[in-house]
């Protein structure tokens, strides 16, 4: 982290406060000075270079910030487009990261006639980061007095909201001029001066997960600038930022956008699916569907009143249910990595067996490293509004578990870490979402979604003003990272010549759970 942003903390709260003023007209990025990409060679096949965007669009000439840029040029340079902008989601997924990892599941014809260009979002990997602690050390001793995935009782969750209302003071304290700028809204402006940096007169872009939101944003500030646009997996825009009426006041984003309640649907269609695959596919199957819910449910108590030691770490009853709802998200291995829910129930079943427990009863547990959750925070918060920290976070648990079952409770406490959030961005974008666009917008989903629920990208259809819904009846969150052959020649023959699949078009995954 650049030692400008490590300012004292009074310049911290006049810079804080600015925040939280109505937003207002910012700077249109033509005003901006169009940053210069100086390619070079980075990685097999790929080029990187850095783009200089100014910090505050309403100062397009003023301080900057240094965004990290990566690309993989057309491999048909003779019929070659344009570039394609890819986001991954997160929020705070490093583009530079991910798109090495995800490039083969772009369509061959994508990849044959686009550069496809990523890069890390403002305040997030290595675009001037958001880092709230000098010493991660620091930050990881602050995360070890809450509970991994979620709280349970009231000592855990008081200790939880102590934590994340320290850690939103820390990072005020020192990313003062930075935090007031993270929103999406920014990071959409940035990317219409990459657009301009890379000589392409309007955006073509495919954005996954939260990067769908990104994709709504930009092409509600740039309706004019919009090519084509894959939007895979998106929520509900209105529920994302604002809520509808009052919700805002009494729920978080990840509630009001029906996460809990998608991730409990696709938890409960695993567990159906891992019992009648039965245990040679199915490590965790106990021969039927019920009866494999049933173990599910038993290892959970199990585990809240006693706890195993697995590899060195503790695993508790929440961060079982946390490493089961990540784990949802691919049902087969994708892009070489070793996911799926394959993988899951062999996970699952090593937790069933696991002996080892604490030393002794009624010793403190064994620390479990947290991923720091800085630059998720900055970005979520900045964007979404969400009840404040006097609001009776417990009974929103209770009440997302009465409807989600066990996977509610983990998504009221991780909408819970805005509570004290100090900064919403005063240019972040609200709606509305039915600007008309240059070009139409083709909006795909899996109707199993375990994080973006199917009817989130029926609302992000229907809120944008020129959009197609493509349904894929399937399971896993993206349909990028659980492909389907026909979703993939849809989407490759709406962005290589414009064309949209007919309305109502419903695809098949490649390759279904537990299929290999």
């Amino acid at each position: 982290m650049a030692a400008s942003w490590r300012l004292g903390a009074g310049v911290a709260a006049a810079a804080l406060l600015t925040a939280v003023c109505p937003a207002t007209a910012v700077a249109a990025p033509d005003a901006a000075p169009v940053p210069r990409l100086a390619w070079a060679a980075c990685a097999d096949g790929f080029e990187c270079a850095t783009a200089r965007v100014p910090l505050d669009h309403h100062d397009p000439r003023g301080a900057g910030i240094d965004l990290s840029v990566i690309r993989h040029p057309a491999q048909d340079r003779a019929h070659r487009i344009g570039s394609l902008f890819y986001n991954p989601g997160g929020p705070a997924v490093p583009g530079t990261e991910a798109l090495p990892t995800m490039l083969g599941q772009f369509p061959e014809e994508v990849r044959k006639r686009f550069d496809i260009v990523s890069f890390d979002p403002r305040g997030t990997g290595a675009s001037a980061p958001v880092q709230c602690f000098d010493n991660p050390a620091d930050e990881q001793a602050l995360l070890a007095g809450t509970a991994a995935g979620y709280p349970e009782g009231a000592d855990q969750q008081n200790a939880w909201a102590d934590a994340y209302q320290r850690l939103a003071r820390q990072c005020a304290a020192r990313n003062p001029a930075l935090l007031p700028h993270i929103s999406t809204a920014n990071v959409a402006r940035d990317m219409d001066l990459l657009r301009r940096a890379v000589g392409d007169r309007q955006l073509t872009y495919l954005g996954t997960s939260y990067g769908t939101y990104l994709g709504a944003t930009y092409a509600n500030l740039f309706p004019g600038r919009v090519r084509a646009m894959v939007l895979d997996s998106a929520p509900d825009p209105v529920a994302w930022s604002t809520g509808h009426g009052d919700q805002a006041a009494t729920t978080g984003s990840l509630l009001r956008n029906g996460s809990d309640v998608a991730a409990g649907r696709v938890l409960d269609a695993f567990l159906d699916q891992c019992g009648q695959a039965g245990s040679q596919a199915c490590a965790f199957s106990a021969g039927t569907a019920a009866a494999t819910r049933a173990r599910y449910g038993e290892l959970l108590q199990r585990l809240r009143t006693r706890p195993v030691v697995l590899g060195g770490a503790t695993v508790t009853a929440g961060s079982a249910v946390e490493t089961t709802i990540i784990s949802l998200y691919a049902t087969n291995p994708v892009a070489k990595l070793p996911v799926g829910w394959a993988q899951l129930g062999a996970t699952l079943q090593m937790f069933w067996t696991a002996t080892e427990t604490p030393s002794r009863p009624g010793t403190p547990l064994p620390p479990v490293p947290r991923r720091s959750p800085d630059q998720v925070l900055a970005v979520v918060c900045s964007d979404s509004a969400v009840p404040p920290a006097r609001a009776d976070y417990p009974a929103l648990a209770a009440s997302a578990g009465a409807r989600s079952g066990e996977a509610g409770p983990y998504f009221a406490w991780a909408d819970e870490r805005c509570a004290d959030w100090p900064a919403r961005d005063r240019d972040r974008y609200d709606g509305p979402w039915n600007h008309p666009t240059a070009g139409p917008i083709l909006v795909v989903a899996n109707t199993g979604d375990p994080a973006m629920p199917y009817e989130g990208s029926r609302a992000m259809a229907r809120s944008l003003a020129r959009a197609e819904l493509l349904t894929v009846d399937g399971y896993g969150h993206t349909v990028l990272a659980n492909p389907s052959d026909c979703a993939a020649r849809h989407e490759a023959r709406y962005l290589v010549d414009g064309v949209l699949p007919a309305p109502g078009t419903v695809c098949a995954p490649a390759r279904p759970p537990f299929s290999g």
